[in-house]
């Protein structure tokens, strides 16, 4: 009896784990209509037919069942340039270590870059790069030399550590890229790793996010899906250090390196809404997950998590009009878009390829709202 009793606790078990993977199902079954969430494709279905948009991918889910999935111009699982939506998921990459006790939010920065002194940057906290109050630059004055040099990453961390502050640090919200360029630098620096492998043992292997990569991944810039650039664009530039450009595309950069699919940043995202916890793999506690979508910039100008964009910020928000005040997520300056809605335990992935703009981030609003508008 025991050793049946034993068997049936493992076929529970083995229940509970698949119940918690994404799956997929009607929109009536879990509350949708399918009648908006048609209306949610065709904004982007007239976008790509008309030319104005390349290629695009659309996944929603609610309650942990994939309602909409579904590609334009690509098939549903085309890998894109993420942009800025690698900046959360670099957020992650340190967190863990948090976790583990291996880096302190409270740390200073110059614990790790000794070298980092002077207009009070011994003030900068580990979580100053985590919620853009660091004062660091988004982009260094010189971040174009840099890319037409082909400069390594370790060019870009070391200016960095030199830059001039834009303002006394945590007094202040400014969207930055480098302050967490130094949020994955100190991961490197901890582990002994470099980040795209970190990522790829801790995060993306355990979580089954088998389509995303720091950098290529070991994959051809010709097999994923080409980002639109301007015709007005200098055409050697855009060759050498483009967005299209193998050195771009391998540079790994935390800010902004990362490749994907809807599919695999669903799974993060599902990842978060319950809790830190994925088909039976844990990557987070549940206090570390409701940490980094919590607002760290009480009293400040801009609301913001650790690396997660919240809906009520003013900065990037892509995440429309229609979800709760705890929703949260990040956009990408290739015209992409995650969000998830911890109140209707809805989530959405839009990635698109055309860069992030006035149209292109109306664009990601409007869909955002009609998937929003599909909760009954």
């Amino acid at each position: 009896m025991r050793v049946i009793g034993l068997a049936m606790c493992g076929v529970l078990l083995a229940g509970v784990c698949a119940a918690a993977q994404l799956r997929r199902d009607v929109p009536s079954a879990v509350g949708m209509s399918a009648e908006q969430l048609k209306r949610a494709s065709a904004l982007l279905a007239a976008e790509v037919e008309s030319g104005r948009v390349g290629a695009a991918s659309l996944l929603v889910a609610r309650r942990g069942r994939i309602v909409l999935d579904k590609g334009f111009g690509v098939p549903a699982d085309a890998v894109f340039l993420l942009a800025s939506i690698t900046k959360p998921v670099t957020a992650c990459a340190l967190m863990l270590l948090v976790e583990r006790g291996q880096v302190g939010l409270s740390d200073p920065v110059n614990l790790y870059f000794p070298e980092f002194t002077g207009e009070e940057r011994e003030k900068i906290r580990v979580r100053d790069l985590l919620s853009h109050t660091s004062g660091l630059p988004d982009m260094l004055p010189e971040n174009t030399e840099l890319r037409r040099a082909h400069a390594p990453l370790s060019e870009f961390v070391n200016r960095t550590l030199k830059t001039p502050l834009l303002f006394p640090p945590g007094t202040s919200f400014r969207y930055q890229s480098m302050g967490t360029l130094l949020a994955g630098t100190i991961v490197e620096k901890v582990t002994g790793q470099p980040l795209r492998e970190f990522e790829k043992k801790e995060m993306f292997e355990p979580l089954g996010m088998k389509d995303s990569s720091l950098g290529l991944g070991g994959r051809k810039v010709a097999d994923l899906v080409p980002c639109m650039t301007s015709p007005k664009a200098n055409k050697a530039d855009e060759e050498r250090f483009g967005p299209n450009s193998d050195y771009w595309r391998d540079m790994g950069h935390p800010w902004g390196g990362m490749h994907s699919t809807t599919a695999d940043l669903a799974i993060l995202l599902q990842t978060f809404l319950d809790g830190g916890t994925y088909g039976g793999t844990r990557l987070f506690s549940p206090a570390t997950v409701a940490q980094m979508i919590r607002n760290q910039n009480e009293g400040l100008n801009n609301p913001w998590g650790l690396g997660w964009a919240l809906a009520p910020s003013r900065a990037w928000n892509a995440l429309g009009d229609l979800v709760s005040a705890r929703a949260f997520g990040h956009a990408g300056a290739t015209g992409t878009v995650a969000w998830a809605d911890p109140e209707t335990k809805l989530l959405c992935v839009i990635l698109t390829n055309r860069p992030y703009g006035s149209d292109s981030g109306r664009l990601l609003r409007r869909v955002s709202n009609a998937v929003a508008a599909a909760v009954e």
